[in-house]
């Protein structure tokens, strides 16, 4: 199976990839592991139409997709992703993306700044789509970043305002979810009595794992010497 989607270039190949493998199954607070899932049935589809397991596994699939994305949800993917700048800008579109702030942002926006967003979603398809250093994008934070880099944020500075309400969403629900899980790591019964401020701080430095890793220990010795 794997040799036959290689040869229809639907798999890439290179060391370490296209390894044998099973149906994986898709976790609770992890996001990705979703797509992970439905890639990997995608991958075995012919073998398991063949093990004839395939109606119980998109059941499965679904059930879960359909548990974490009700139609609320679903719409809000739908609309939001009109702002996405992969393929040329070919996901653009202004009505989609005005329904986006009269149905979930109708708070962040004045009806007289929804009048003007309209104004600035036609120059913005003319001038932004076109413009040679805002092309080979491929999501809405490259989106975001190049617009302040260029200067364009300003201009459509209602666009800007938008782009960073929807990039606020995966920090609102996965990174949410774990940041409780961490906190049952970090509050332990013997640091029950910590104070907000000392939780926060050890939490921060739990989940930014990453960035933690690059702060050496000598630097730490050193802010603590300077906060006397």
């Amino acid at each position: 199976e794997i040799e036959r989607l290689i040869s229809i270039d639907e798999l890439d190949t290179g060391s370490g990839v296209n390894q044998i493998g099973t149906l994986q199954r898709a976790g609770d607070t992890r996001w990705s592991s979703h797509f992970r899932s439905v890639s990997s049935l995608l991958k075995l589809y012919n073998p398991t139409c063949t093990v004839d397991v395939f109606i119980a596994t998109i059941d499965s699939q679904l059930q879960e997709l359909n548990i974490r994305f009700n139609e609320h949800a679903v719409e809000l993917i739908i609309l939001s992703s009109a702002l996405n700048p992969n393929d040329g800008y070919r996901s653009f579109d202004c009505d989609k993306i005005y329904n986006l702030v009269e149905k979930f942002y109708p708070l962040n926006f004045t009806e007289q700044e929804k009048i003007l967003l309209k104004c600035q979603l036609q120059h913005y398809q003319f001038d932004v789509t076109n413009h040679p250093d805002m092309q080979n994008l491929c999501t809405i934070a490259g989106l975001c970043r190049k617009l302040v880099e260029t200067g364009k944020s300003e201009i459509y500075y209602l666009i800007d305002r938008l782009l960073r309400l929807v990039l606020t969403l995966p920090v609102s629900t996965a990174t949410t979810e774990r940041a409780f899980s961490a906190m049952k790591i970090i509050k332990t019964r013997l640091r029950n009595k910590m104070e907000d401020d000392f939780l926060t701080n050890c939490l921060v430095v739990y989940i930014e794992q990453a960035i933690a890793e690059k702060i050496s220990v000598d630097k730490i010795i050193d802010d603590f010497y300077d906060m006397k």
